[in-house]
């Protein structure tokens, strides 16, 4: 069932690869010339600082105050961040898609410019990691709105600085969220292991 789910998302992401880079740079270009660029950047900065910060802040506060509940909260979220940045790094080297402004540089122009290949995004696949490990650890309306908000600012922000595709985000939002999911279970696991529950 694995091997098969791992194929068909494979499978999925080539198609998307092949099939949507007409669709994908012209997105791309409109996008690229809006002028929200000081807005993407700082949405851009806020996409690893915040996967990192939040759960990290959440895990120094739970050891200072030997709060148990709040360290396997924060233990969740983090790992969850990391799987999906750990997925996404490995995909970038195995597909080695272009970015948008080297593949174009005649229609794109980077804000931003990185060296490392484009396909998927690791800041959306962390924003949505965050997002949702919050969403589904605090399942209040006031969490998931802006979490969902800003993780969508963050994808948008990637487009608009010419470093992703917009299949690049979307598929970075897809492992994100599906690590979030899948982590709910690896945690079981993992709590049963540190706390010997």
């Amino acid at each position: 069932m694995k091997k098969r789910i791992l194929v068909l998302l494979i499978g999925i992401m080539t198609l998307c690869q092949l099939n949507a880079q007409n669709w994908d740079i012209n997105t791309v270009k409109t996008i690229n010339n809006w002028g929200v660029h000081d807005l993407s950047r700082t949405l851009s900065h806020s996409g690893i600082l915040l996967p990192v910060g939040v759960p990290a802040a959440m895990g120094i506060y739970a050891l200072i105050q030997k709060d148990e509940p709040l360290l396997k909260d924060a233990i969740y979220i983090g790992t969850s961040v990391i799987e999906a940045v750990g997925i996404t790094y490995g995909l970038k080297y195995a597909f080695d898609r272009q970015r948008p402004y080297v593949k174009y540089p005649d229609k794109i122009h980077p804000i931003d410019a990185e060296d490392s290949p484009s396909f998927p995004s690791g800041h959306t696949a962390a924003a949505f990691s965050l997002a949702t490990s919050l969403s589904i650890t605090y399942p209040k309306w006031y969490v998931i709105a802006p979490s969902a908000i800003w993780a969508c600012g963050v994808g948008f922000a990637r487009i608009n600085q010419g470093v992703h595709y917009p299949s690049d985000v979307l598929t970075g939002a897809a492992i994100g969220v599906g690590c979030a999911f899948v982590n709910v279970y690896v945690n079981r696991w993992l709590n049963k292991w540190l706390f010997k529950q």
